[in-house]
């Protein structure tokens, strides 16, 4: 896309000072959303996580979606209660929101929900007075904390996810919900005037259940952008080691649980605009120890484990020393770890396998990319394979 534009940026010039100048045609949508100074990046940060805000590189990042809000009689909150054993503080907005001196264009919002506290989703979304009271506190909270948006991740409407109450009208109450909470931001932005826009996102599950529990075809007329978590495709609930965030199924499809081309397929087939679309890459990977498996065949094997999540920061140093070698899935675009040894396999994102999805978002004509989590990045490797892919 990058290319393209320059190319007809340049002749368009020329043509000026040659004393031509036709009327330039009408770029597509994706076009103009994805100059290449306009892909979006965004990166979740864990506010549960022991790290200090104030020294995020936010030269490349354009927007920061802070985990986690949660929501508490049927309303958004700032909670200061644990997760992972940390507490929340909201001083932490205070240091992402100070950034923009650093990038006046970085956007902040708050994540509200996420896996551990979307609990009170259904019931926020039930009926038109529990909506319009959800909606008028994500206002007052995007307000109160000085955001420039709010970003909720339900995982997930009319399933489980961890133990959560859901119901078969969660598919309809979600669209009912966005709808609100667009209209109240939008009130609000109205008020304040001088163009004032509040940036609403979600994040969305990456297989067809969650398409089937969604109406994402509505979605695109509320929501600015939608962040695909094209990952944990196997993950903690599988004792079978395999990829985790494979672009393509492997040569064993019947096998792969998900693929980064399907999630951003069946969004595309279920309605939701393309280019409102930012594709999920994670920073961390998937352990699985005691493998039952030899060099013949590593992937798709039953595992003594688990797939545990483990943050690139913490394996991806002295891999050789440690006694793991690192395989290429060239079917799937996606690497793996193993030692023989100890029987231990990864499945993990690294800078051939970045490139390969920041050229296929390119060539879909997506609006981007959205990351889990800043600060499981080893010296950040794969944020700058990221943005060194998006300059391309």
């Amino acid at each position: 896309m990058k290319q393209s534009f320059l190319l007809i940026l340049t002749l368009a010039v020329l043509q000026i000072f040659s004393g031509c100048n036709p009327a330039p045609k009408p770029k597509t949508e994706a076009q103009a959303a994805n100059t290449s100074k306009d892909y979006m990046v965004v990166a979740y940060v864990a506010g549960y996580r022991n790290f200090d805000f104030s020294t995020i590189d936010v030269s490349g990042i354009t927007h920061i979606n802070y985990a986690f809000g949660n929501i508490r009689d049927g309303e958004a909150i700032f909670d200061t209660t644990k997760i992972d054993g940390k507490n929340l503080t909201p001083a932490d907005i205070v240091k992402l929101n100070s950034l923009k001196s650093k990038n006046p264009e970085l956007k902040v919002l708050v994540s509200i929900g996420g896996w551990s506290w979307s609990g009170g989703f259904s019931d926020a979304a039930l009926s038109e007075a529990s909506r319009a009271r959800f909606a008028q506190s994500c206002a007052k909270f995007v307000k109160d904390y000085q955001l420039d948006g709010i970003d909720l991740d339900w995982e997930y409407p009319n399933q489980t996810g961890a133990g959560n109450i859901h119901r078969p009208e969660d598919v309809q109450n979600f669209t009912l919900m966005l709808k609100v909470v667009r209209e109240e931001l939008d009130k609000m932005a109205s008020e304040e005037g001088k163009g004032k826009h509040y940036l609403l996102s979600i994040a969305t599950g990456a297989d067809q259940a969650y398409v089937d529990n969604t109406e994402l075809g509505k979605l695109g007329e509320y929501l600015d952008f939608l962040n695909i978590m094209n990952y944990d495709f196997y993950n903690g609930l599988h004792t079978v080691n395999g990829h985790h965030s494979n672009l393509y199924p492997s040569a064993q499809p019947e096998l792969d649980m998900n693929s980064v081309v399907n999630a951003v397929d069946m969004h595309t087939k279920a309605g939701f605009p393309v280019e409102k679309i930012n594709l999920g890459i994670p920073f961390y990977g998937r352990i699985w120890k005691g493998v039952k498996a030899n060099s013949d065949k590593i992937l798709f094997n039953k595992a003594e484990t688990v797939g545990m999540g483990i943050d690139y920061v913490n394996f991806y140093q002295n891999i050789d020393a440690n006694g793991y070698t690192r395989y290429w899935d060239d079917t799937a675009k996606a690497p793996y770890l193993w030692n023989a040894e100890e029987k231990t396999f990864i499945s993990y994102e690294d800078e051939q396998s970045i490139a390969l999805k920041v050229d296929y978002l390119k060539k879909r004509g997506l609006a981007g990319v959205m990351f889990w989590e800043y600060s499981a990045d080893h010296e950040q490797q794969l944020l700058n394979a990221v943005l060194s892919n998006l300059e391309k």
